[in-house]
């Protein structure tokens, strides 16, 4: 075995420790991973998880999620710069009118925001849940943060809602575009197009399937089909390709490469384990404020 996996699965004995990891990592990290998924399923395992230490392999909200979802627990992250651009496009200054304009409507705060904008919500979502959420919410206006494109796609599906949208976005799924779409699709003219909802208008509607990345690894799995154009972070392609091994994965374009997740390595994962810094530290009032957000979307979806 090789002696970094060892040394990691020493540590978590030593710390008992667990590892989760999303999907967009680095394969090596996801390897090790006691647990791999999506934001959603790794804000239920990380509220189900019997060990002291979380190891979160991601950007920082996934970490602010799993401590406020667990303030008893120790959440270490690889690298603290690891960040989600998308998850600061939202104010609270901006939510405060909203609600000033509106004051029926319901602020649904994707998981891929700061602590502080989900403080402001009233209920979080993720990609593989929100529809059902929305759905199931009383309230006919909805302000939907921050991401723009995963809001115009969960509102073309609820016309009897009225959605305000916000100026949000993914930089890597806002890069996939209908052209390099086309361009793709006429390369491999056999293949099937599975997209993330936070991909333009344009490039969901072009697609054979889209959903979130554990909902597009689920469609893969179950398809016949031998080939597949891939609209999300490459990071998938590993899961896929463990799954899928007769298959073959195309990308859309060159550069769907999320900087921000490929900031951890393996060797980070074990240094955060050696010296359990850095960590996730929040105050007790703000973990308060944005837990019942969570809390609710956790209840909603199931």
């Amino acid at each position: 075995m090789n002696s970094s996996i060892e040394r990691v699965n020493q540590l978590k004995k030593e710390k008992n420790a667990i590892i989760l990891a999303h999907y967009y990592v680095e394969d090596e990290i996801q390897a090790v991973a006691d647990y791999v998924g999506d934001s959603f399923y790794l804000s239920k395992v990380a509220t189900r998880a019997k060990a002291d230490t979380l190891v979160l392999c991601g950007v920082a909200f996934m970490g602010e999620s799993a401590k406020i979802l667990n303030p008893e627990k120790t959440v270490l992250m690889p690298d603290a710069a690891a960040d989600c651009p998308m998850a600061h496009m939202a104010t609270a200054e901006k939510i405060l009118a909203v609600r000033k304009q509106y004051p029926d409507a319901a602020v649904v705060c994707y998981i891929n925001s700061t602590a502080e904008l989900k403080a402001h919500a009233d209920v979080c979502v993720t990609s593989s849940n929100a529809l059902k959420i929305v759905k199931a919410l009383p309230n006919k206006y909805i302000y939907f943060i921050p991401d723009m494109h995963l809001a115009h796609y969960i509102a073309a599906q609820v016309p009897e809602k009225k959605f305000i949208f916000n100026e949000g976005y993914c930089p890597i799924h806002q890069e996939i575009t209908l052209k390099d779409l086309l361009k793709s699709k006429n390369e491999h003219p056999d293949a099937r197009i599975a997209v993330h909802p936070e991909c333009p208008a344009e490039v969901t509607q072009a697609a054979d399937f889209v959903g979130s990345t554990s909902e597009i690894i689920a469609y893969v799995n179950s398809d016949e089909a031998d080939a597949f154009i891939i609209g999300t972070e490459i990071g998938v392609f590993y899961e896929l390709k463990t799954q899928n091994p007769d298959k073959t994965f195309y990308t859309i374009n060159d550069h769907q490469i999320c900087p921000d997740m490929k900031k951890l390595t393996l060797e980070k994962v074990i240094r955060v384990l050696e010296t359990g810094t850095p960590a996730v530290e929040m105050t007790p009032e703000a973990i308060k404020a944005a837990d019942l957000p969570l809390k609710r979307m956790l209840e909603l979806s199931k």
